[in-house]
C-alpha cells in the first residue's frame, strides 16, 4: 500500500495558489483515478482510495494547514499502517522554476513549512518527495508570493506538471526509486 501525500492549504481562499500545487497534484490524480475524496475529520483529511497498477494507494490532503501537515500524515501512516517507505509527498519549491519537477528520496524540509512538519513528527528525514517549482521571488514577500495566483503563463507551466500526477505516482509504485528519480530528474 502507497500513501501519496499532496499539501497545501484547505479553503476556497488558498485554491490554485502557489503554495497548493501538492493539492493539484493529488486532485489530478483523483481525477485520473476516477474516485472522490471525501472527508476523514478523525485522520485530518480529505482522502480517497485508488488502484494503480495493482497496489492499493491512499490518496491524502491534509486539512491542517500547511504548518502542521505532519499531523495528518502521521495519523494517516498510523491508521492505515503504511510503512515510511511507501509514502510520497508532493509540495511546491521555491527554488525551482515554474513547473520544473524534482524527485528526491529524503532530505531536509528546505525551509517548507509543510515538510518541516513531516519530518519532524514522523522522526525521520528519509521521507520520499515531488517537489514542483513554483519560481523565486522577492524573499521579503515569499509569505504573499507563495499565497498568490499563478500568472496565466505559470499555470500553464504547472498543469502540464501536475497532469503527469498519474504517471509520476504509477512509476513510483513500478519502478526502484533510482529509476524513478533519473527519469524526471532529467
Amino acid at each position: 500500500m502507497k500513501l501519496i501525500v499532496g499539501l497545501g492549504n484547505p479553503g476556497l481562499r488558498y485554491r490554485k495558489t502557489r503554495h497548493n500545487v501538492g493539492f493539484m497534484f493529488t486532485d489530478e490524480l483523483v481525477k485520473s483515478c476516477k474516485t472522490k475524496f471525501k472527508l476523514e475529520k478523525p485522520l485530518k483529511s480529505m482522502i480517497a482510495e485508488a488502484t494503480i497498477s495493482g497496489e492499493k494507494v491512499i490518496i491524502i490532503q491534509p486539512q491542517t494547514f500547511m504548518n502542521l501537515s505532519g499531523e495528518a500524515v502521521v495519523a494517516v501512516k498510523n491508521y492505515y499502517d503504511i510503512d515510511i517507505n511507501d509514502i510520497l509527498v508532493i509540495y511546491d519549491d521555491l527554488d525551482l522554476p515554474v513547473g520544473k519537477i524534482r524527485i528526491r528520496k529524503d532530505g531536509s524540509s528546505g525551509g517548507h513549512k509543510g515538510m518541516k512538519s513531516i519530518i519532524e513528527l514522523l522522526k525521520t528525514s528519509e521521507i520520499k518527495r515531488v517537489r514542483i517549482g513554483i519560481s523565486g521571488c522577492n524573499k521579503e514577500d515569499v509569505i504573499d508570493y507563495v499565497l498568490g495566483k499563478f500568472e496565466k503563463d505559470e499555470a500553464i507551466d504547472i498543469l502540464l506538471a501536475t497532469s503527469k500526477a498519474y504517471d509520476i505516482v504509477e512509476s513510483f509504485i513500478k519502478d526502484s526509486f533510482d529509476n524513478f528519480m533519473s527519469r524526471y530528474n532529467g
